[in-house]
């Protein structure tokens, strides 16, 4: 069982000492966890997973992502490390670290082929994302992101019932299934009393490359039911952009291009930043 007295979200995470089944870690010092969750898959959770730690990053937190989507693992690929190995000794796992100085986590770190399939029945998956979680050495982080695979099953249950997460922020698009779909992972929050935080809103509209124009290809009138019906806040809206599903080069990035991106994730860290204090 876990121990409130070394956990790094003590007072916070609003669960009791019995109902939360993981180890702490004595050699890390988390200050605020997050789940990334949609509930639905292809809506750009673990691009904004990515681009959110990135955000926080540059303002100077010190960031961490564990990637929790186990059987689809999609994170060092997006951050252009899809060729490194985490390792570890017989206790300890050592994340990975990009140039941006944040640490990563993920299964794809510990196989010799990304392309080979993880056929792993629910316990098992749940015990990866568990020793992510106690066995990884995250030492002192100011946010430790969790990327979620989509659904409300095995492994978004081992996240929220078991890690003390300090809420969540839920990636969406504007179209009614995806919507209903996501209302879906937000109930299950609320039944599992952790904090919906806010809404990330990812192919939103287009951007006229010629005149700047705001194209709205998806009705919103959508956006602002679901957003009511579930009391939750719009934190941002991204457009569909190139260059959001190539974030790994940014290095080739112009000026204009990074300011762009930026322009759309500060608000969302700055929500998040506000929200956790």
């Amino acid at each position: 069982m876990s121990n409130c007295s070394t956990c790094p979200s003590k007072g916070k995470c609003g669960k009791n000492e019995d109902s939360c089944g993981i180890k702490n870690n004595p050699k890390n010092k988390i200050k605020h966890v997050v789940g990334v969750m949609s509930g639905k898959g292809g809506v750009g959770k673990s691009s904004m997973s990515v681009l959110l730690a990135k955000e926080l990053a540059r303002q100077g937190f010190k960031v961490g992502i564990m990637d929790a989507d186990i059987t689809g693992p999609s994170i060092p690929r997006l951050m252009g490390l899809e060729k490194e190995k985490a390792y570890g000794t017989n206790d300890a796992i050592e994340p990975v670290i990009d140039k941006d100085g944040i640490k990563v986590m993920s299964l794809n770190f510990l196989m010799d082929d990304e392309n080979q399939p993880v056929v792993w029945r629910g316990p098992i998956v749940g015990n990866a994302v568990r020793q992510f979680w106690s066995d990884v050495v995250w030492e002192e982080l100011d946010y430790l992101l969790i990327d979620m695979p989509p659904g409300t099953g095995d492994v978004a249950l081992t996240v929220l019932q078991n890690i003390p997460v300090n809420g969540v922020v839920m990636v969406s698009t504007p179209q009614p299934m995806v919507s209903m779909i996501v209302s879906k992972a937000i109930n299950m929050c609320k039944q599992v009393k952790v904090p919906v935080l806010g809404i990330i809103e990812n192919m939103s509209f287009v951007e006229c490359p010629d005149c700047g124009k705001r194209i709205e290809i998806f009705q919103h009138k959508n956006t602002e039911e679901f957003l009511e019906n579930n009391e939750v806040e719009l934190w941002a809206e991204l457009p569909m952009m190139d260059c959001v599903s190539a974030i790994y080069k940014d290095d080739d990035f112009t000026v204009e291009t990074v300011e762009k991106i930026r322009s759309y994730m500060k608000p969302a860290a700055d929500k998040l930043t506000a929200a956790l204090k």
